[in-house]
């Protein structure tokens, strides 16, 4: 007497579950082909949105680039996709002769976003945790990254599942933290560095933006010093920020010099 009869529903899901490990195994390896030639990747995060995350990856990746190092920018702030509009960039990847996408270059920085792929700028980008790991995937590893010393990724903002996601699907070397003097900034900024902290991700340090009279200042250090993390530098806030089309880094030389202090302070944690 047959006591384990062969059930054909359990075969079948056994080879259903042995396929899809065979194709996670694929999807990491072509990934990880894909980004072997950039040196290292940056996560820029930040608790919540409206602390400037975006414009401060764009400063800082010129500023980097300033300095040397062949920058770019993968942006997946599934939410808001934003670097391309910041950088007016208004032409879409082009492929070269292995079929990868080009990321355009604004200023010598490489973008490639999720923005390329709207139909319009006002197109709201509406993603679950399976999609948004599928979408990440066949950006990163259908980009040519050839000649990247640094790449910036742009983060979507909180501790939800979007961000959560992105984190768990690129593998990245470390975070810059971005927050503003605001107490709920400052609230949110902790809860994203324990988030960090719990899947045992390192972090370069924290960035203070908006600093001022009318935000007041010294959030980024009291984080530093509380969470033991660094303090990699504040920016001051500035009229130029209520023009979506100015970029600080090119136009406003007191930003050029802070931008240029963080990212020398930045470069030290990358040695």
């Amino acid at each position: 007497m047959n006591r384990n009869p062969i059930n054909q529903k359990n075969i079948d899901q056994a080879k259903s579950k042995i396929q899809q490990l065979k194709n996670q195994f694929e999807q990491r390896k072509q990934l990880a082909n894909a980004l072997e030639p950039i040196k290292t990747k940056i996560g820029v995060y930040s608790g919540k949105g409206g602390v400037g995350k975006t414009s401060v990856t764009i400063n800082l990746a010129l500023s980097l680039n300033n300095l040397g190092y062949r920058t770019g920018i993968f942006d997946v702030d599934i939410d808001c996709p934003n670097v391309t509009k910041a950088l007016g960039i208004n032409i879409k990847p082009t492929v070269d002769e292995q079929d990868k996408m080009i990321p355009p270059e604004q200023h010598g920085i490489k973008v490639m976003s999720m923005g390329f792929f709207q139909k319009n700028e006002d197109e709201a980008i509406i993603f679950r945790g399976p999609m948004i790991h599928n979408a990440i995937n066949q950006l990163l590893s259908g980009t040519n990254w050839e000649n990247i010393d640094l790449l910036l990724v742009d983060l979507p903002p909180g501790t939800s599942d979007a961000p959560l996601t992105v984190m768990q699907t690129l593998d990245l070397d470390g975070f810059v933290i971005v927050t503003t003097p605001q107490e709920l900034a400052k609230l949110d900024a902790i809860r994203s560095i324990n988030m960090i902290k719990k899947l045992n991700h390192n972090i370069y340090g924290i960035i203070e933006n908006f600093t001022g009279e009318f935000f007041g200042t010294g959030a980024g250090k009291e984080i530093s010093k509380n969470m033991k993390i660094d303090f990699l530098g504040n920016i001051q806030m500035r009229k130029s920020y209520s023009e979506p089309s100015t970029i600080a880094y090119l136009e406003d030389l007191e930003a050029k010099h802070e931008y240029n202090k963080i990212s020398n302070n930045l470069v030290q944690k990358l040695k």
